[in-house]
């Protein structure tokens, strides 16, 4: 009779151990979870010791972030990465890096955000955290300034040109248009300017950037037949960082600040679609 109470006891006692090993483990983890939450939740709080922010971007994308004559970085986006700044009061240190291994560099947090004209994507989406847009991009049509076309409507038909392997072939397919394809947009734009093409669809950008070039004689036609959203990437786990910017971004959309320094670089409007 003492040797099974002897058993049930030790049974028991090792029974309870087990649960509080499988409780000490399941705290770790919690705590474990807990930790790397209040490590995300802290970029702000990071920002604001070091006194700076870094933002990435090309610096050989102008007018919005290039380098000029005095090889200083300059343009719509460097603009914009001071004011951000300077309203979550901190400096700006700009990091300029190759598009192409842009990303990775914010995911190993050699700097805090990007922003330097990145369009939010899906792709981007699965791997990064983008704020609101600061402003607006999109396929856009460009027509001669003395055309009489009115609307893309009139399109059907006209002869319009664009450059071969853009998503832009589909935008003028659905306008019914005869779809004229060129290596890039100096030709487009050439052909438009001789008379040989009705319309053009290419980057709103590109077409702003045409239109402040004295060289083509050319105006918008419309909106954006599409949109692209143009913002900051931060890491997907700096949300605090990315809240504040967002505030900042906000305010700079309400009070005109983003539709004055668009107008300074580019003499249109694009914080708006």
């Amino acid at each position: 009779m003492k040797k099974n109470q002897l058993l049930v006891i030790t049974l028991v006692m090792i029974f309870t151990l087990g649960l509080l090993i499988s409780g000490c483990g399941q705290n770790e983890k919690e705590t474990s979870s807990i930790n790397q939450n209040e490590q995300g939740d802290n970029s702000l709080e990071r920002v604001k010791n070091a006194g700076e922010i870094t933002f990435s971007m090309s610096g050989g994308y102008p007018p919005f972030n290039y380098y000029d004559e005095k090889n200083q970085l300059v343009g719509f986006d460097i603009d914009v990465c001071n004011e951000v700044a300077k309203r979550l009061d901190v400096e700006f240190k700009a990091v300029p890096n190759e598009w192409s291994g842009i990303v990775e560099g914010l995911r190993s947090g050699v700097y805090d955000g990007i922003l330097g004209s990145m369009a939010i994507t899906e792709e981007r989406n699965a791997v990064v955290d983008f704020s609101i847009p600061y402003y607006y991009s999109g396929a856009q049509l460009l027509v001669r300034e003395d055309s009489l076309l009115q609307s893309k409507e009139e399109l059907e038909g006209k002869k319009v040109g664009l450059v071969t392997g853009t998503t832009f072939e589909g935008d003028a397919n659905k306008l019914k248009a005869d779809v004229k394809l060129y290596k890039d947009d100096n030709q487009t734009l050439m052909e438009l300017q001789n008379k040989n093409l009705d319309a053009v669809i290419t980057d709103r950008v590109v077409g702003i950037t045409a239109i402040n070039n004295s060289e083509f004689d050319v105006k918008l036609l419309g909106k954006p037949l599409r949109s692209e959203d143009i913002a900051v990437a931060f890491r997907q786990e700096d949300d605090t960082l990315r809240e504040a910017v967002n505030e900042v971004l906000q305010a700079m959309h309400d009070d005109g600040t983003l539709s004055t320094l668009s107008e300074k670089w580019l003499k249109q409007d694009i914080s708006t679609k």
